[in-house]
């Protein structure tokens, strides 16, 4: 506890005193705050406010002496933040909440308690947006400071999830951040981040960072870190650490049509499972493909649907992951009758070689089909465990989003809150940078705008008075937004609301947005449909510009800024073949030359081992860099031609086939033969060599890769380059690296 007495010269830095105070509050501290007149005049009040407050929070001792002390269990997956928490969450359905409750807050929790048990566990977790929570008049000791920390009661706190007691961390965790600030708890901040983060507007729940306000843990890695705590810990006796699997429940049926029939029927009300002769079961006709009229699943709808006649089949179907468990084993053997995989077939064919899908989908999926592989290994229908031999998660492509920044002036008029008669003041990025600096000059002229935005709503001599004003920002449709610049036209048609809004611009008359990276959302308006790219662009250039954005592992912004480029070079690929008006292709059939061949092949090795280390986004570095080597030889040889169109034809397969078809083949490009890489064609026949004289470089000259060091040595030595160098001196020694360098001694 800190207690401040303020002088005068507290009356004109409020702000700094603000801004103080949050920091001591981030720090784990309660600030009391006095004026001078209070300490001076009313010392009894004063110091009765202070003893109130301490004499709140009982100590240790006394609570062990009257026998009330209880330890309190937590699970956390975060122990490098211990010294961060700053109060104790319980769910209400935790043993310990009506033992530890004092008098003076029995009534309050016990309604909180009846409250928080008539909502399901599913509710509390959906409903992230509703805080509410109670404070038990209990305090715990930190297990390393020994201070004394609150308990409170929260429904966001599960029963059935670690102990049902949380370690509360707001400045790191999301649910407890939004809790602290709702009841103004403190937030001690004990991670550095690596980026630029304010903790005034979120937790920073990543797991990178540096430790600080932490003890023995100060100067550490996050990852250090946990480690670190976790050995403290267990030294101290006061914990342990433990591995913990969380896996939900898996939901088997599904209210749909679509999917397998699940084999039962139902006899008085008993299930039982159809015969394997009588299997399978298929799908019904039905008329519509929707919940029957009282919520029966679409099954339901079909007529005289019924196990011989009169028992009622299970209406559900079975999940998407049920038959995709296992598919993969039918097509080794798709035509067997009697048993869904042969012991021969299974056998001859193994794993699956290579499963690639992103995270979350292959992440799901693959928890299934292992499951089940493993199930079919134990009872000896297949020989191996694992259902594939490599896994490869594609990484997800993220949105760019866009936003405007728009003025929020606080205004007051008597009598009357109401201002939505005014228009609303859009600032382009820059002007929101320098209000966000504080920039005088362009506060004085936004200031000036919104003043005279009131005088043209209300009149000239309105009884309105703009106290300040604040810039917030909203998200806008990335689609009318090209490379960061609103089309203000087309903001309007979107948002006919802004029609007579006034827009604040650059000088240059562009009106520029904000942006960040965040997961693609309706909600945030930064999804992009691809039908709109292949429209505008094609699909080729929507397939390699996706390529082109990254390694396929790593998840990826999503920004069209650069696409013109993947554009420019297939219009690029396109001019080597001189296309005639007839259509055709104007080729011809002489030899390659040594340059183009070599342009070729070195490209066909980087493809084919880009390929094999699905390096998709370096493939096409290599294809721009190909096209533009190939223009600058003026290349048009066919059998080239040809070969990088096969290379190409996976990454941009229209345009390739259009091509090929233009050359004069006429079957599919798919069948050609992929091209083979022949090293003789990038073979160098001659280096050209730095030549130094005691060890400096002078000049360089190119001779042929077959010259032996003898040869090389007589072929630099009758230069008059080298002679000059020499100034009539004999040479001491000359060093010859074939194919590296030259170094005379003199």
């Amino acid at each position: 506890m800190i207690i401040e007495v303020d002088g005068e010269i507290h009356n004109s830095t409020q702000e700094r005193d603000a801004a103080r105070t949050d920091v001591l509050n981030k720090l784990g501290f309660e600030v009391i705050r006095f004026t001078n007149e209070q300490v001076l005049n009313d010392h009894d009040t004063v110091l009765a406010s202070i003893k109130s407050r301490v004499a709140s929070i009982p100590s240790p001792v006394e609570r062990e002496a009257e026998g009330e002390a209880k330890t309190i269990e937590v699970f956390t997956t975060r122990p490098d933040t211990i010294f961060g928490v700053s109060f104790v969450t319980l769910a209400p359905e935790h043993e310990l909440v009506t033992e530890i409750t004092t008098a003076e807050q029995k009534a309050a929790v016990d309604e909180y308690v009846i409250k928080a048990k008539n909502r399901s566990e599913r509710e509390r977790q959906a409903d992230v947006n509703k805080i509410t929570g109670v404070f038990t008049g209990a305090y715990v000791e930190h297990p390393f400071t020994g201070k004394p920390i609150p308990v409170w009661v929260g429904d966001y706190v599960l029963a059935g999830y670690g102990t049902g007691a949380v370690m509360a961390v707001p400045a790191h965790d999301v649910r407890d951040y939004k809790f602290a600030k709702h009841f103004g708890l403190a937030l001690p901040q004990v991670i550095e981040p690596t980026t630029a983060h304010s903790f005034d507007e979120d937790a920073w729940g990543e797991k990178e960072g540096k430790m600080i306000n932490s003890d023995f843990l100060n100067g550490l890695e996050v990852k250090a870190a946990i480690k670190k705590a976790i050995e403290e810990i267990e030294k101290k006796e006061i914990g342990k650490g433990k591995i913990n699997y969380r896996l939900r429940d898996a939901v088997f049926g599904r209210q749909r049509y679509w999917g397998e029939p699940i084999p039962v029927y139902y006899k008085n009300g008993v299930p039982h499972v159809l015969p394997e002769d009588e299997l399978p079961l298929r799908l019904p006709e039905v008329d519509k493909f929707l919940p029957t009229e009282d919520g029966e699943p679409p099954l339901a709808r079909a007529k005289d649907w019924k196990y011989k006649g009169q028992f009622e089949y299970e209406h559900t179907t079975m999940p998407g992951w049920a038959g995709s468990s296992w598919y993969f084993l039918r097509y080794m053997d798709a035509n067997n009758e009697k048993e869904f995989v042969s012991k021969n077939a299974v056998d001859y064919w193994q794993q699956v070689d290579l499963y690639l899908g992103g995270s979350e989908h292959a992440t799901g999926h693959l928890l299934y089909v292992r499951f089940w592989t493993m199930f079919l290994k134990d009872r000896g229908f297949i020989n191996f465990d694992e259902p594939a031999k490599k896994l490869i998660n594609q990484g997800m492509i993220q949105g760019r989003s866009n936003y405007t920044y728009w003025v929020a002036p606080m205004l007051v008029r008597p009598g009357d809150t109401d201002f939505n008669e005014l228009k609303r003041i859009f600032v382009t990025k820059s002007i929101a940078e320098l209000l966000e600096k504080k920039d005088s000059e362009t506060y004085f002229k936004i200031e000036k705008v919104i003043k005279e935005n009131i005088a043209s709503t209300y009149g000239a001599n309105s009884d309105i008075h703009l106290t300040s004003f604040n810039i917030t920002k909203s998200h806008v449709d990335v689609n009318i937004v090209h490379n960061d610049t609103l089309s203000i036209d087309e903001f309007i048609k979107w948002r006919p609301e802004f029609k007579s809004a006034i827009f604040e611009k650059e000088e240059n008359g562009e009106f520029i947005c904000g942006w960040e990276v965040e997961k693609m959302s309706k909600s945030k308006w930064n999804v992009v449909s691809p039908d709109d790219i292949c429209v505008k662009f094609g699909a080729d250039t929507l397939r390699l510009y996706e390529m082109f954005l990254g390694p396929l592992e790593l998840s990826k912004p999503w920004n069209t800024n650069g696409i013109t480029g993947v554009a420019g070079f297939l219009k690029k690929l396109w001019r080597l073949f001189n296309i005639q008006e007839d259509g055709s292709a104007k080729v011809n059939a002489e030899a390659p030359t040594k340059d183009e061949l070599k342009t070729l092949h070195k490209t066909i090795k980087k493809i084919t081992d880009d390929i094999d280390r699905f390096s998709f986004n370096t493939s096409v570095s290599s294809f721009m860099i190909c096209v533009n080597e190939l223009t600058d030889l003026k290349c048009n040889k066919k059998s080239v031609l040809e070969q990088l169109l096969v290379l190409i034809s996976p990454y941009a397969p229209h345009i390739t086939e259009e091509l090929w078809e233009k050359l004069g083949n006429t079957e599919s490009i798919a069948f050609a033969p992929f091209p083979m890489f022949n090293e003789e064609f990038v073979k160098e026949s001659s280096f050209n060599y730095p030549v130094s004289f005691n060890g400096k470089v002078r000049f360089n000259v190119e001779f042929d890769l077959s010259l032996s060091k003898e040869d090389v040595e007589k072929e630099i030595l009758a230069l008059q380059q080298t002679g000059t160098y020499l100034d009539g001196k004999a040479p001491k020694k000359v060093i010859v690296v074939p194919g590296k360098i030259i170094n005379i001694v003199v």
